[in-house]
């Protein structure tokens, strides 16, 4: 090994083995491939690897001929599992693609007809993942870094020739075995699996699984690639592979062998590893579950113990209730779920008995645990099947009922408020939140109730309501309301949320019911509309709450003048133009809409009228705001004052105009038509229909010139969908003279209206201009008074100062003075009348 590596001529060798002729020839190539191997003993320099690699396709092509070259051959290969020398530091980015070409030859090298050529390629790859460095390193080199194998081996594309050559050992148990190992490690790699799924890899392997192995090697390895598969390449495309009947069936087939005859804690691990994968399939409706039999084995063992009937396809299977079990039954329960989500699936799911399994769970808990699973892990189970239940009674509606499901979950639903002591374990995905409490029972419980009540079945509706289920629910939120005041959670208000969607969907439509409901149910509802409006963005789930909420206000109250009283009469009204004072866009329509619902309630219109909000905001003013901004968004032309800009459509908004000429049917809505539900001008003319469009307090001019436009936009809208029509009508035909005159009158009376709400908004601004005008007169006139005093005051004082500093001008006033005295006394004399001296004797100030 301290031989100078000059001393090795690869070109000679090269030459050498190029030649081929007499057995002397033979034994010199033999001898001289010795000689490299012992040259290279301890690793590789990365310079040299492609002419190294050009010496074992040589001896590859010479092995079909001459055994001999089989040892060689595989002591060059062996070489290649140590690390490669590098000289220089930039010796790795250098040879990078010729080293990339030389791992990528080990992989064609696989069809050389040898095994133990095959075997030692694998061992070779395998040793890329765990690199010892050999016992004296060559001098002046380094070795190469210890993932620049692998990535070299990613680039040249050796993980797709690996697959591949398992079709050169479909018999050869040993090989398959070593390639499936060195597949293992490469499929680690999200661009080796890309490369192995676009060879199939997922398919050949899932064939492979039956095959004879008393090891058990081959189905572990082959499931952990398909594991490694599905993680790191496109799961889309690994599934489209594996979702023929064929690889199906081999799954099961597996899968169930290891059901009933796997006792190792391995053989457990290994049967749960293929039931994600099967689980992952049947979330691909395209994948035959059903049809190989494969989803009627998983649900006959998911509803296994619960149902206590014998059924052949579990025969000689035995629940140890191991911790590997208990992950089974939940992977189990999980499958349910997803084959709930196939419509094909549903006769098998009700056949095989899956409702009444999951309701076996909607018990009490007990703290000591159930005789087979420990407490934590029943509460677990019980969670989850609760959930699974959501997704399968919606499905099976009618077994549904069958079963009494609705009496099952409003008894746990009491125990889940009740007093009873229950210390929840809150352990699991399911049981977030729900240590120490029953919040998540309550809470999967009630999606249960969510998901049977939100298909508006009658026969469901009638059967919760007939046991008192409304009462119950309202408990239940009152009971989560006071639990939220302590605490607030995500889980508490969803919980609050799917109650007030159930009432909803309940009440709606039933006058009776809502009567149920008002008794109490009003009083619980109204705090939900004083809700902080800084919680509206806290990320919990107030917005979702409050939309509940405001559906429930809807549905359960509205049409029933009891409910409808009662409401109004607890400042109802009041509350809800607070929050529509909030200007959120997703809660003004629909606040809107129950607005306009409660006018026909005529104290609602009186709520209305005395409502104010911040700086003495009034309901008129509110709406007119509402409408501004809604047009502005719809982008609807107005000028600075905010009048009408285009009087042949003054309401038409800036979608509408982009929109091209279509013709519909009559029982289609036009984009006119289709504008009114979708924006919140047709409620806020509603309302103003109510509150009148004279005499409304706290309006400014620029109020007055929208509401002009307010009050005639039933005329601006029938304009519009005239408009239509005879624009429809152009595109298909030219109308006859009358009706084209008809036409031409009907868009000219619209026009007109525009025109004279323009006069009216005219008149409007006139008036204010005026009224500003003469505000700022009477303002000019008092400051010109203010001005006049100041200059009186200003000239008496000068006049005092003047009397006070110059005795001759005190002289002149007091003159003056005298002079107005006389001249203000009468000319007649009063007889014998006492005679007045005006000056006050001694006097010496002159003020």
């Amino acid at each position: 090994q301290d031989t100078p590596l000059g001393s090795v001529d690869l070109n000679h060798i090269i030459t050498l083995l190029k030649d081929s002729g007499s057995k002397d020839l033979e034994k010199e190539q033999l001898k001289t491939l010795k000689k490299v191997v012992k040259h290279f003993e301890n690793g590789l320099p990365i310079k040299n690897v492609a002419q190294i690699t050009e010496i074992l396709n040589l001896c590859a092509e010479k092995i079909n001929e001459q055994e001999a070259f089989t040892e060689p051959l595989c002591e060059l290969i062996k070489l290649f599992g140590l690390p490669f020398q590098k000289k220089k530091s930039s010796d790795e980015g250098n040879y990078s693609v010729e080293v990339s070409q030389s791992i990528a030859q080990l992989g064609y090298l696989m069809r050389v007809p040898s095994s133990q050529v095959k075997i030692q390629i694998c061992k070779s790859i395998v040793s890329f993942y765990n690199m010892e460095l050999p016992g004296k390193l060559l001098p002046g080199y380094q070795p190469t870094s210890a993932d620049y194998k692998i990535r070299r081996a990613e680039e040249g594309g050796l993980a797709e020739s690996l697959v591949l050559s398992l079709a050169l050992v479909e018999n050869q148990l040993t090989e398959k075995l070593w390639i499936l190992k060195a597949l293992q490690h490469l499929s680690t790699s999200g661009e080796s699996c890309g490369q192995m799924v676009k060879a199939q890899a997922a398919s050949r392997l899932c064939l492979y699984l039956n095959g004879a192995d008393p090891s058990g090697q081959l189905v572990l390895r082959s499931s952990d690639i398909l594991w490694n598969l599905l993680e790191n390449a496109p799961k889309e495309e690994v599934v489209n592979q594996l979702r023929s009947l064929e690889c199906v069936h081999a799954l099961k087939e597996v899968f169930l062998d290891l059901l009933t005859r796997g006792f190792r804690h391995c053989d457990h691990q290994l049967r749960n590893d293929l039931l994600v994968i099967a689980t992952l399939l049947a979330e691909n409706s395209a994948v035959p579950m059903i049809e190989s039999g494969f989803a009627k084995l998983l649900i006959v063992l998911a509803t296994f113990p619960e149902v206590k009937l014998p059924n052949p396809l579990v025969k000689g299977f035995k629940l140890t209730y191991s911790y590997e079990d208990f992950e089974m039954k939940k992977l189990l329960f999980n499958v349910i779920r997803i084959l709930s989500k196939d419509p094909s699936a549903a006769q098998l799911l009700s056949e095989n008995h899956v409702m009444p399994a999951l309701l076996y769970y909607l018990k009490r808990n007990q703290n000591s645990g159930f005789p087979d699973w420990s407490a934590t892990q029943y509460e677990e189970l019980q969670l989850h099947a609760i959930a699974v239940l959501a997704s399968v009674a919606p499905v099976l509606v009618d077994k549904y009922l069958s079963c009494q499901a609705n009496t099952l979950l409003l008894v746990f639903l009491e125990w889940c408020i009740g007093q009873d002591p229950f210390f929840g374990r809150g352990n699991s995905f399911h049981g977030t939140g729900g240590r120490g409490n029953k919040l998540a029972q309550m809470r999967y419980s009630l999606r249960v109730l969510r998901s049977v009540v939100a298909l508006y079945n009658d026969a469901v509706s009638i059967n919760l309501c007939d046991q008192g289920a409304i009462s119950q629910l309202l408990d239940i939120l009152k009971y989560a309301a006071d639990k939220s005041k302590e605490k607030e959670g995500t889980i508490l208000l969803e919980i609050q949320a799917d109650i007030l969607f159930i009432l909803s969907v309940l009440c709606e439509n039933d006058v009776h019911r809502k009567e149920l409901f008002s008794c109490e149910g009003i009083d619980i509802l109204t705090p939900f509309f004083k809700m902080d409006p800084r919680k509206l963005y806290s990320g919990l789930g107030h917005n979702c709450l409050l939309l509940s909420a405001l559906d429930c206000l809807w549905s359960c109250v509205i049409g029933c003048c009891i409910a409808e009283d009662c409401f109004i009469e607890k400042q109802g009204i009041f509350l809800l133009l607070d929050l529509l004072a909030l200007k959120e866009k997703n809660l003004c329509n629909i606040i809107l809409g129950i607005l306009v619902e409660f006018s026909d309630n005529p104290k609602t219109t009186l709520h209305m009228s005395i409502w104010r909000g911040k700086r003495d905001q009034t309901a008129a003013n509110l709406l007119i705001q509402l409408w501004r901004q809604e047009e502005l968004d719809l982008g609807v032309r107005r000028d600075q004052n905010g009048m009408i800009v285009d009087t042949k459509r003054p309401i038409v908004t800036s979608f509408q105009k982009q929109q091209k000429v279509i013709p519909v049917p009559a029982s289609c809505p036009s984009f006119a038509i289709m504008e009114i539900s979708e924006s919140i001008r047709a409620k806020v003319y509603s309302l103003f229909c109510k509150l009148g469009f004279e005499n409304l307090p706290g309006l400014s001019a620029k109020d007055f010139v929208t509401l002009a436009i307010i009050q005639r936009y039933i005329d601006f809208k029938v304009g519009e969908v005239w408009s239509e029509i005879c624009a429809e009508l152009k595109e298909e035909f030219r109308p006859v003279t009358p009706d084209e005159k008809t036409l031409k009158l009907i868009s000219k009376v619209s026009e007109n209206t525009g025109k004279t709400v323009v006069d009216l908004q005219n008149e409007v601004l006139g008036r204010q201009l005026h009224q500003e005008i003469q505000e700022e007169e009477k303002t000019y006139k008092e400051i010109k008074a203010t001005h006049t005093q100041s200059e009186l005051i200003n000239k008496s004082w000068e006049n005092f100062l003047t009397r006070t500093s110059n005795f001759e001008a005190l002289k002149r006033a007091k003159r003056l003075q005298e002079t107005l005295i006389e001249a203000s006394r009468s000319k007649s004399k009063i007889q014998n009348g006492p005679a007045h001296s005006t000056d006050i004797p001694k006097l010496h100030t002159t003020v």
